[in-house]
């Protein structure tokens, strides 16, 4: 009985010290219709955009900063705005293939935080199921939380037309890099109902 007493006693120790260091800590819902995620990919002879959207968005943020966080991505959701009609229909058919997403099988994308100094983020990005690190600076405009990164589509087994792995493409390259801009928005927190 003691030993389970003891247990108890350092769990509750260790909770009261974590409950001291982050007292000013405060984990929010991302607003995921103000909030806004897009990507740009790029060819030799030209660029395309789109937006995607967040299926689940939580962030951590301590005097102001953040944190941590974790956001998963529905890749279903995924848009090019720089196309109309039927190159448009073809090209995201093409971007959700095989080829390249391959929407089907891995629904999802994921992006969680492991560390924040300053204002430099280290994280975890995993695409396909293929998890690798990414590094990016945010800045704050307001409540939101802005800020953009790359990441090289061909370490998460999109290959195509890559450069690096196909040669005499010409001016068929499309470069491995594909740029992801986001603006977080937290949602709004209820006020407290006053008692009557």
């Amino acid at each position: 009985n003691t030993s389970e007493e003891q247990k108890m006693k350092k769990i509750l120790t260790g909770l009261i010290i974590s409950t001291a260091f982050t007292f000013n800590l405060h984990a929010f819902e991302v607003d995921k219709e103000k909030s806004s995620l897009s990507w740009k990919g790029t060819k030799i002879n030209g660029e395309h955009y789109g937006n995607l959207k967040f299926k689940e968005a939580k962030a951590s943020v301590k005097d102001g900063k953040l944190v941590g966080g974790e956001f998963v991505v529905d890749m279903n959701s995924i848009t090019v705005t720089d196309l109309k009609g039927e190159w448009k229909d073809k090209f995201l058919g093409h971007i959700k293939s095989g080829d390249f997403f391959q929407v089907e099988k891995y629904p999802v994308s994921k992006l969680v935080i492991n560390s924040v100094k300053g204002n430099k983020v280290n994280a975890t990005l995993t695409v396909k199921d293929k998890s690798g690190p990414v590094s990016f600076d945010y800045k704050k405009e307001g409540k939101a939380f802005v800020g953009d990164f790359k990441f090289d589509r061909t370490k998460f087994g999109m290959i195509y037309k890559s450069g690096n792995f196909f040669k005499d493409l010409g001016d068929k390259i499309i470069h491995d890099d594909v740029l992801v801009n986001f603006k977080l928005v937290p949602q709004e927190q209820l006020a407290p109902q006053k008692k009557k």
